[in-house]
């Protein structure tokens, strides 16, 4: 007999999981009993919000689905923010909510939430688990469909009682389904229809990718001489300094690169779900009309064919994807491929690389180009959102696969929580969070997770104070008319100095790599206050003097 905090904690290591991400409640006071000699580490989080981000981030690094421990009502309301970022960024998250004695559900209950109605909207699956015998089963379910299609969140409700209850039951023993490609014949007919087009365009993203498919990515690109584009932060599916790469399609786009789209006779979208960031909210292809040829592989059907209509959809995950097109170019006779026009994007790429002078002492342009050129090419870079985030998208090269960490929902805050759980995961490896003086704000209360737990990532704030991205809207609607938009900040420095980490102030450019060779060697969490000119708004826009 075990109580059902035991059964739940064994059969999470059944599943391999060796961490989780948690705020303590008493609503699951028998899960933490069991995880006590579970052998899985359990990181002891600030805020359930940043316990979440940090699961996600760690389900996007390792490609299993993160777990989080929250307790019901504003525990759970908390963690909804990284709830909403794993439905967006399609990432495999299992939320596990502590749940009020299912004997006095209905009865208004101090902290009583209906989850399946709060989480309805925002997560794949949701469900209680009343039976304390069914736990194996339903958290079985709920890694398969976290990981399952388009990979997301699940959310289980685990009331008290059911949890403190004992029960004879023995873990689930299934083993996940590994994906399989499609027959070859469908990879020819996709490289046939591929082969007709006047002026083709590659498009990666989405979930399920891996080292290995991005490796295979580059040499398909070179084979087949397609220019290839990435779905908004899914900068690292592809080596940026690859002849083909011909850019990221964010919300600050190339022009030249955007205009690449609306001209384009056949797109060729891999994984990503090609939605409203990457076509300019849907001006650079109308999904009434798209005017152009679509071959969409997706590993979730439900998702070719969603918002654009395709001319082939193939179902498959990304990363299998592209070994298969890989070896069906290999099958294939004299292919040419549009090597003009790889090179004309890449001349854009480059052309778009060149920094724009920002006013101030400091200037980001050449912060995000010292660190590109500088950090090691296994170096994890997180971010939250913000217009800073514009100059490390433009002018940040990401090397290689699992380096880049961002949140495509959006969300502020995300670039710290994300940096530690990056940290933890690869203590060996150099990880940078960038943030905005707004977005640290956040989740910098996740400056005492890392120091308890020993994470040592380098967070470097760009300090201009306000918030710069609905600044810059606010200027461009109703200019001169500041309102709600202007910050009060702390010393960030000595924050980070109060929490037991390091800190150091950069007025002026000369100062930012002595700064960075500080915070290395401090062997802690850092903090590099950035201090800005609070004129600058984004690449090539500022406020008059």
């Amino acid at each position: 007999m075990r109580h059902g905090g035991q059964i739940l904690s064994d059969q999470l290591v059944k599943l391999g999981v060796r961490r989780v991400f948690s705020v303590p409640g008493e609503s699951f006071l028998a899960a933490l009993d069991g995880l006590y000699d579970s052998g899985i580490q359990n990181v002891v989080c600030r805020q359930e919000g940043g316990a979440a981000m940090m699961a996600e981030a760690h389900a996007k690094l390792t490609g299993q689905p993160g777990v989080c421990f929250v307790t019901r009502g504003p525990g759970a309301t908390n963690a909804s923010a990284g709830v909403h970022v794993a439905m967006q960024d399609s990432t495999p998250l299992v939320v596990f909510v502590g749940q009020i004695d299912s004997g006095h559900v209905d009865r208004d209950t101090f902290q009583e939430v209906d989850y399946k109605q709060m989480f309805g909207g925002l997560a794949k699956w949701v469900a209680q688990v009343n039976d304390t015998a069914r736990l194996p089963e339903y958290i079985a379910r709920a890694f398969r469909v976290a990981l399952s299609g388009r990979p997301g969140p699940v959310v289980l409700a685990l009331p008290e009682n059911m949890l403190s209850a004992q029960a004879d039951v023995p873990d689930f023993a299934g083993v996940w389904r590994t994906p399989a490609a499609p027959a070859s014949y469908v990879w020819d007919h996709l490289l046939l229809r591929l082969s007709e087009a006047r002026a083709p365009l590659m498009v990666v993203g989405g979930p399920h990718w891996s080292a290995q498919g991005a490796t295979a990515l580059g040499a398909f690109a070179t084979a087949a001489q397609i220019p290839v584009a990435t779905a908004f932060r899914r900068q690292d599916y592809i080596d940026n300094r690859h002849a083909c790469f011909a850019g990221d399609l964010n919300v600050g786009v190339n022009p030249r690169l955007a205009k690449r789209v609306r001209d384009a006779d056949c797109l060729l979208l891999v994984g990503t779900r090609f939605g409203d960031i990457e076509t300019q909210g849907y001006t650079l292809v109308d999904p009434a009309d798209p005017q152009k040829v679509i071959l969409h592989v997706h590993a979730d059907a439900d998702e070719i064919g969603r918002v654009y209509g395709s001319d082939l959809g193939v179902v498959c995950p990304g990363d299998v994807a592209v070994l298969a097109l890989q070896d069906a170019l290999s099958r294939q006779g004299a292919w040419t491929g549009w090597p003009d026009a790889t090179a004309a994007a890449r001349a854009d790429y480059d052309h778009w690389q060149t920094p724009v002078e920002s006013p101030g002492a400091v200037k980001q342009e050449q912060v995000i180009r010292w660190l590109s050129d500088t950090l090691p090419d296994d170096a994890i870079v997180t971010n939250g959102a913000g217009n800073y985030a514009a100059w490390l998208h433009r002018y940040f090269a990401w090397k290689q696969y699992g380096t880049q960490l961002a949140p495509t929902s959006g969300s502020m805050g995300y670039g710290f929580p994300a940096a530690v759980a990056a940290a933890l995961e690869h203590p060996d490896r150099t990880v940078v969070c960038l943030a905005g003086d707004g977005c640290f704000q956040m989740t910098c209360n996740e400056l005492s997770t890392a120091v308890q737990h020993g994470a040592a990532p380098i967070v470097i704030v760009m300090n201009n104070g306000r918030y710069g991205t609905i600044r810059m809207h606010q200027e461009r609607s109703y200019p001169g008319r500041v309102s709600g938009t202007v910050l009060a900040n702390p010393d960030f420095a000595a924050l980070a100095r109060a929490y037991g980490g390091f800190g150091a102030v950069v007025t002026e450019q000369g100062q930012f790599a002595d700064a960075f060779a500080q915070a290395q060697a401090a062997g802690t969490v850092a903090v590099i206050e950035v201090r800005l000119d609070p004129r600058v708004l984004s690449p090539g826009a500022s406020l008059p003097e």
